[in-house]
Order: structure tokens, then C-alpha cells, then sequence
């Protein structure tokens, strides 16, 4: 087990390094000047500017900087932001992103077992019908239709109480988390769904559940105890990925909310070519993606034996 996860945590480490190479070699290929809108436009004033945050170096001295610097746990200064580092942005904002991640997966996990499970149950009957469809409808509609949508709903609703049911946007107590959650998770939740009928009904048509019909244990035991335990372990293997996708990935969902978090910060520092906070916050979130899946695999290697096997 011990060489599985040293292997798992190199695997990490050499993807992490190719995420910041290619994201600063990406981010110098992009054209523009990220000096462009510093209110000085004094030669001096620029120098002074570009030897402060080192693009006055040749690439290949800013790479090792900016590795050298990563290494350390520094991403630098941000361009569009006074005295003011890329570290403290990911400190303050990473957080609320991350509590609006972590409840958009635990609905998105809980529906995605339930519904899953009761699809397979009624099996090409009228319930397994609707759910497919709603799961169609969230993966193909976009997560800043649904958001648009329930603030239009949001608002209705507040008119007709005639009082603030739930916010509309902002950023506060649960109240304020429920809704924007519940549309981040709504892809995941429609992907898990899909995964855990598929394999559900997999399951069904092995070997040791129909020696356990024949065995005469009841179906509620069946289906806890065999069928339901084994069909969870593909939800577990992406569970991982899914935990950094909905955690970073909530930008649009942050934007249409009002919600402070990390995204924000991204879109401006893209819109302003700000190569810091770009660099900074792709590799934060290539690393901790990378982590999650490292995380999952471990994990999943104590949950199923075959995998510690297989890699020994």
C-alpha cells in the first residue's frame, strides 16, 4: 500500500509542475501588456514597475523565478491590485468558495445516490422516466441559465410573500448559501445520478446478489448490505475530481450571486491580463484538484483491496 501512495503522490507532484509550465508559458504566449493600465506611464516609472515584479528578465529567468517563488509558497504581487499578494487573495476568498463548493457537492452526492438508486429500482417505469429526463435537462443547460432562472423565481416568490423568503444574492448565513449551492451542484448531481444507475443496474446482474436472492435474504438487506455498497464505489472515484470541479468551478455561479469568492478575482485578473493572479490561482486550483484525486485513490484503494493488489 505504502508504494501505491508514493507513486500516487509523485503522479501529483509531476502533474503540478506541468500545470505551472503550461500555464506560464500559456500566459506569456497571450498578447497584451499587463503594465497597460498602471497609471504611470513614465519610462522610469515603468522600469521601476517591470524590475519590481522581474519582467524585465529574460523568460527563462522568470520561470525559475516563478518556480523558485512557487516552491516557496509565494505567487507574487498582484498587478491589479495595490500592495496587495496573490497569497493573501487566495487566503481571504478561497474560503467562501469553498464552503459554497463543499455544500453544492454534499447535495449533489446525496441526490445523485438517491436518485440514482430509485432509477434503478423502477427501471424503465414512469419515475425512472422523469428523473432521466430532469438529469438530461441538468447536464445540458448551462449553470448561469439555472441561476438566472431561480433569481427570476427568487424574486417572485419574495414579491408575493411580501417579505425575503430567501436572498437573491449576496453573501451571508445559510439562507444566502442554499440556492447558489443547490444550482452549482445540479450538473454533478445529474452526472453522479446517471453513474450510480448505471452501475446499480450492473451490480444487480452479478453472481453474489443472485446468491443472495437464492440464499433467501430479504431486499431491503440486498440492496444495503450488496447491492447499494458495491454500486457506490464508481460515485467514490469521482467524487475527488468533483470536489475541486465544484469548489473552483463555481466563477459564473459566484458572478450571477454577488458571492466574494475566489472566481471573482480570476475573471478580473483575465479581463486585466494580471499574469499573478492568473498563474497564482490556475495553479491553486490545478494542485488542489490534483490532491482531491490523490486523496480519492488512496481512499479508495483501502475501500476496494483489488486496487492495492494491482499495484503491487
Amino acid at each position: 500500500m505504502l508504494q501505491y501512495i508514493l507513486k500516487r503522490l509523485l503522479i501529483g507532484l509531476l502533474t503540478i509542475w506541468f500545470i505551472a509550465t503550461a500555464t506560464f508559458v500559456g500566459m506569456h504566449m497571450v498578447p497584451g501588456d499587463p503594465l497597460a493600465n498602471e497609471k504611470g506611464t513614465n519610462e522610469i516609472i515603468r522600469a521601476n514597475l517591470e524590475r519590481q515584479y522581474g519582467l524585465d528578465r529574460p523568460v527563462f529567468e522568470q520561470y525559475l523565478l516563478y518556480m523558485g517563488n512557487m516552491l516557496k509558497g509565494d505567487f507574487g504581487i498582484a498587478f491589479s491590485e495595490e500592495n496587495r499578494s496573490v497569497n493573501d487573495i487566495i487566503a481571504e476568498n478561497f474560503p467562501v468558495s469553498a464552503t459554497l463548493g463543499m455544500l453544492s457537492l454534499l447535495f449533489a452526492a446525496l441526490g445523485g445516490v438517491l436518485w440514482g438508486a430509485i432509477t434503478a429500482i423502477y427501471r424503465n417505469r414512469l419515475p425512472d422516466s422523469i428523473i432521466m429526463f430532469l438529469v438530461i435537462l441538468g447536464i445540458s443547460v448551462p449553470s448561469f441559465v439555472f441561476a438566472a432562472l431561480s433569481q427570476l423565481v427568487l424574486l417572485k416568490l419574495n414579491q408575493w410573500a411580501g417579505t425575503t423568503i430567501l436572498p437573491v444574492a449576496g453573501w451571508g448565513g445559510f439562507s444566502y448559501m442554499l440556492v447558489p449551492s443547490l444550482v452549482l451542484g445540479l450538473s454533478t448531481m445529474a452526472f453522479l445520478t446517471r453513474l450510480m444507475r448505471s452501475s446499480m443496474l450492473e451490480v444487480a446482474n452479478t453472481d453474489y446478489i443472485r446468491t443472495a436472492r437464492a440464499k433467501g435474504l430479504s431486499t431491503t438487506r440486498i440492496f444495503i448490505r450488496h447491492q447499494l455498497r458495491n454500486a457506490i464505489l464508481p460515485v467514490i472515484t469521482v467524487l475527488g475530481p468533483a470536489i475541486a470541479i465544484i469548489t473552483t468551478g463555481g466563477f459564473v455561479v459566484e458572478s450571477v450571486f454577488a458571492i466574494p469568492g475566489l472566481g471573482r478575482y480570476f475573471v478580473q485578473a483575465v479581463a486585466q491580463l494580471d499574469y499573478t493572479v492568473i498563474m497564482g490561482t490556475t495553479v491553486f486550483f490545478g494542485a488542489f484538484l490534483v490532491q482531491m484525486v490523490i486523496a480519492v485513490d488512496i481512499l479508495y484503494g483501502f475501500i476496494d483491496p483489488r486496487i492495492r493488489l494491482g499495484a503491487a
